[in-house]
């Protein structure tokens, strides 16, 4: 199923054979700098086959992002209704992002989601799409505000997923997109 395409991307549900990258941007040091954790093959298998089912159930996710010319996956980039965190209202929707490091650099992220706030604004009429970080994640926050996202600094939290063994990880940096802030900028 494929959702968006961008000028270079698709984006699209996950398929079988994404399961290796997947498992990489799941478990690679680098990728994973601003998590506390590492998931094996089983544990990343299990959560594509989770994030598949919720694309197909809901019609969003974190989708895989593939290079329009040639297929070839190279992360995710999406929509996700995140829970357990007691600092958004019911029924936030955030949009996040993951590629492999080779893919860096060239504009993919902030290609694919500006597809996604469109999708969302304008498809699925979200009166508010939001983001967040590890607050020194400097890479992601940039790409927060190339899309037009505002920082809330009084929303900042620390994320309760984060054991306490990774203090330097718990701190994350809240970022808002109104739909009418959106609206506005597109003008």
């Amino acid at each position: 199923m494929t959702f968006l395409e961008t000028e270079r991307l698709i984006l699209r549900n996950w398929r079988d054979e994404d399961r290796p990258l997947f498992h990489r941007i799941n478990s690679d040091d680098t990728i994973m700098e601003f998590f506390p954790f590492r998931r094996n093959r089983e544990e990343a298998d299990a959560m594509m086959d989770r994030i598949r089912e919720g694309i197909a159930r809901n019609g969003f996710g974190f989708a895989a992002a593939a290079l329009k010319d040639t297929g070839q996956p190279i992360g995710f980039v999406g929509l996700h209704k995140p829970v357990g965190l007691s600092n958004l209202p019911e029924g936030s929707v955030e949009i996040g992002w993951r590629l492999a490091p080779e893919f860096w650099g060239k504009g993919y992220v902030t290609e694919a989601a500006r597809a996604w706030l469109a999708y969302g604004f304008e498809t699925l009429g979200l009166d508010e799409i939001v983001s967040f970080a590890v607050v020194d994640n400097d890479r992601s926050t940039a790409v927060m505000r190339r899309i037009g996202m505002r920082h809330d600094a009084e929303g900042d939290f620390h994320h309760p997923d984060v054991p306490d063994s990774h203090p330097h990880l718990k701190r994350h940096a809240l970022y808002r997109l109104s739909q009418a802030e959106w609206r506005a900028r597109r003008g």
